[in-house]
């Protein structure tokens, strides 16, 4: 055990990623575009296109999804992309090596890998925390696992120097937000409306006053997503936020286009558009 702790301290010795981008944007007086797709939809050989591309096209925080059978939290465009993943022979041991290769790749950067807790439990906890670490993942998005529950593994992520990334609903209440915020560190994801990912016409209500909320709490950058999906929106959702979240457009677009060649580029193209309100 005593060997395990060494070698994550060892780790731990360079700057997370994810914090070292938040304050040059800070610096820089601008807001974080954060993207997400799913890890192996089509393939990891795209995956691996695809998030090269997006390094290129200014993303400054990648949310990597890890497929998983029974989700909860997705809407019905994030499943669809769960399930081609996994058709295509997609495992968390996969999406590590991949991110292992991007990094020796010089891909710099930070990823998130978005995944519920089963594929980590079944990997092991210990060994999830080493690995992820050594290929050089910089934070784990658990949808399904509790603040109260993280136990070790919040532990291990810290001493290993990855960012354990919590969830802010609409839903939660004024002490829980005091309690997450005290446990957050890289950034809180702020989801904006009630029930799955998806796109959606409009903004949902209510945002600038819950982040105002959070902020009382933390200095932890707060980015918000689920339903933002067009330049105007990433405009008004990170208005008041440190950044804004964007997936389902991107993936249902992945989705659309399949395996084609014009795939990369014309998901770049996307990308760029809703990059630009923010770098602008």
């Amino acid at each position: 055990m005593q060997s395990f702790f060494n070698s994550l301290f060892r780790m731990a010795a360079f700057p997370n990623r994810i914090d070292a981008r938040f304050a040059a944007l800070r610096t820089e007086r601008r807001k974080a575009f954060v993207a997400y797709i799913a890890a192996g939809d089509p393939t990891l050989h795209h995956t691996a296109k695809l998030v090269l591309a997006m390094e290129r096209a200014g993303v400054d925080v990648l949310e990597l999804g890890v497929p998983f059978s029974d989700p909860l939290a997705d809407g019905v465009v994030n499943q669809l992309a769960a399930d081609r993943a996994l058709k295509s022979g997609t495992t968390l041991k996969g999406v590590l090596r991949l991110v292992a290769r991007l990094r020796s790749k010089g891909l710099k950067i930070p990823l998130v890998l978005f995944t519920y807790f089963n594929p980590i439990h079944r990997h092991g906890v210990e060994k999830f925390v080493r690995d992820a670490a050594k290929a050089g993942v910089d934070g784990v998005l658990n949808l399904d696992l509790p603040p109260e529950e993280e136990g070790s593994f919040a532990g291990g992520m810290e001493k290993a120097g990855m960012r354990v990334i919590h969830l802010v609903a609409p839903t939660t209440h004024s002490s829980r937000i005091r309690e997450i915020a005290r446990r957050s560190k890289g950034f809180i994801y702020y989801v904006s409306r009630e029930g799955v990912t998806g796109m959606q016409k409009n903004m949902a209500g209510g945002i600038t006053s819950r982040i105002h909320e959070i902020r009382r709490h933390t200095k932890t950058p707060v980015v918000v997503g689920f339903g933002i999906s067009t330049a105007r929106q990433v405009r008004a959702a990170a208005r008041e936020a440190d950044g804004c979240v964007v997936g389902s457009a991107i993936v249902h677009r992945i989705g659309e286009l399949g395996r084609k060649s014009s795939m990369v580029p014309s998901i770049a193209r996307f990308v760029r558009s809703l990059v630009r309100p923010l770098h602008s």
